[in-house]
């Protein structure tokens, strides 16, 4: 992962978070709560929106991983508490000031997504593109979610970072650019970008890491536009085409927004597709009585019931057994907690620092999306 963890301090009050993680959740609220005020300005909380109830509730501020990591660095806080994954906490680290600390509450708190691209494999693929003379032709789009050392990858051979509200912006600045793109690692949001600028499916072929030159031919790899990463989000993943048809069948005139994570099936049903934000703000904005099936992370979606429901929006999830982002719901008030009350008594526990030399380049790949 390309971290650096205060190990020593994190060690010094690892015994005692074993003791926190026998305790029930409602037990936390005060001790959270006193830690809090104690801290004061010099601690800021996050919150993504796909977080569990129980944590997001005490959140500074709420949203994706992008938006919540520079609303923290626009904060005068010297310590950032990221109730998310690790690349959340590592992006938060990338666009920090000087001086502030990052700490994620549970290392184990990682994406599935992120974790299928391993840097030497994605190493591996672009030797690939360089054996057949296609490096200098293509440009290398990483995702928000993704680890600092792609970030770093991609901003040293001429790409950028994009996010899933901009992704289309990303790709025409390296269509500008180059004649194919390398995207990674989510393969739905990459491919689902594609088609809807007008790339047919049969020139988006997936690189497999795990077998021979990604299981491609040479002449796939040549004539592709876009190089999909085989990756994907386990959550999103799981709406089916199916689901969309069961949903539309029993709710008539119900809307189907979801987001790009999805599979390409899932969003060509779909009445409308986009990021996180984009999707709350299509709940926002419409008329009272409006109905809706989410296809994204079941805690937002049930977040969304629940503020909506005064005003006789009726919101359920696409599938109805409920899509968790397990990795997640790792972090947990226990969690939180130890990671304050360590912070009162003067340890750092769990702190993300992106090494400096991945940092320059990660920063570098940003930066380019800034530009867009």
């Amino acid at each position: 992962m390309n971290l650096l963890v205060d190990d020593e301090k994190s060690a010094a009050a690892a015994c005692s978070l074993e003791n926190y993680l026998t305790l029930p959740d409602h037990s936390m609220d005060e001790r959270i709560a006193a830690a809090r005020a104690q801290l004061g300005t010099s601690t800021i909380l996050l919150g993504h929106h796909y977080q569990r109830d129980e944590v997001v509730r005490f959140a500074d501020f709420t949203g994706d991983s992008y938006k919540l990591a520079k609303a923290a660095a626009a904060t005068g806080a010297e310590f950032i508490l990221f109730c998310g994954v690790h690349f959340m906490a590592e992006s938060a680290d990338l666009v920090s000031r000087p001086g502030q600390q990052v700490i994620l509450p549970d290392l184990n708190a990682g994406c599935s997504m992120a974790d299928m691209a391993e840097i030497t494999q994605v190493e591996d693929c672009w030797d690939a593109l360089e054996r057949l003379g296609l490096a200098t032709e293509t440009i290398p789009i990483t995702y928000m979610n993704s680890s600092a050392a792609i970030k770093a990858f991609c901003g040293e051979r001429g790409g950028l970072v994009c996010t899933s509200s901009n992704a289309d912006r990303a790709f025409a600045w390296a269509f500008a650019r180059g004649k194919r793109i390398f995207f990674l690692p989510d393969q739905h949001l990459g491919r689902n970008t594609g088609y809807a600028m007008g790339i047919g499916l049969e020139q988006m072929p997936v690189w497999d890491p795990w077998v021979p030159q990604g299981g491609l031919a040479s002449q796939a790899m040549t004539q592709s536009r876009v190089l999909l990463w085989k990756g994907h989000c386990a959550v999103h993943q799981r709406f089916l085409p199916s689901h969309v048809d069961r949903v539309r069948a029993s709710y008539p005139g119900i809307q189907v927004i979801v987001h790009p994570e999805c599979r390409f099936e899932v969003c060509q049903k779909a009445d409308s597709v986009g990021s996180t934000e984009h999707l709350i703000q299509i709940v926002e904005k419409a008329p009272a009585g409006t109905s809706f099936a989410i296809g994204t992370e079941i805690h937002l979606v049930n977040r969304l019931a629940r503020r909506f429901s005064a005003e006789g929006k009726k919101i359920m999830t696409l599938d109805d057994t409920g899509c968790l982002c397990t990795t997640m719901y790792r972090i947990s008030p226990q969690h939180l907690a130890w990671a304050l009350e360590n912070l009162v008594a003067g340890r750092v526990v769990n702190r993300i620092a992106v090494r400096p030399a991945i940092k320059q380049w990660a920063r570098v790949a940003l930066d380019r999306m800034l530009e867009i």
